[in-house]
């Protein structure tokens, strides 16, 4: 089994080693112990991509909590339903986000295109 130390994570993911013990404590990561040393699995350096990610995209702790509880666990049928209501939110929110981003992408060229016809007819431009 592949096994991982706390700062070979916090490298790699480039995050602190408080941060992951942060999420060893909220009950998010559940590293063996070998003495006093923590050691992480695969599962563990999967689910720490998985909680940064969700935390980049927008996710509560908490709704990260809910989305591994999925995996980890047989849930009800209204549990089940209310995951799904969570993730057609957060999917909705998510859509909306990324049009934003792409018109903003698109203003932002624009306005470099602007700025450097600027530049060429002010003779500044050649000279760089």
């Amino acid at each position: 089994m592949m096994t991982f130390k706390i700062s070979e994570l916090a490298n790699e993911f480039k995050i602190t080693p408080r941060s992951i013990r942060f999420y060893e404590d909220i009950g998010l990561l559940s590293p063996k112990r070998d003495g006093l040393n923590r050691v992480y699995g695969r599962r563990d350096k999967i689910r720490l991509g998985l909680i940064l990610r969700g935390k980049r995209l927008g996710f509560s702790l908490q709704e990260i909590r809910e989305l591994f509880s999925l995996y980890d666990d047989n849930k009800s049928h209204d549990q089940l339903l209310s995951m799904i209501d969570i993730i057609d939110q957060k999917q909705r929110q998510l859509t909306r986000q990324r049009a934003d981003i792409d018109i903003t992408l698109i203003e932002l060229e624009r306005a470099k295109k602007r700025c450097k016809q600027a530049l060429i007819k002010s003779d500044l431009y050649k000279n760089k």
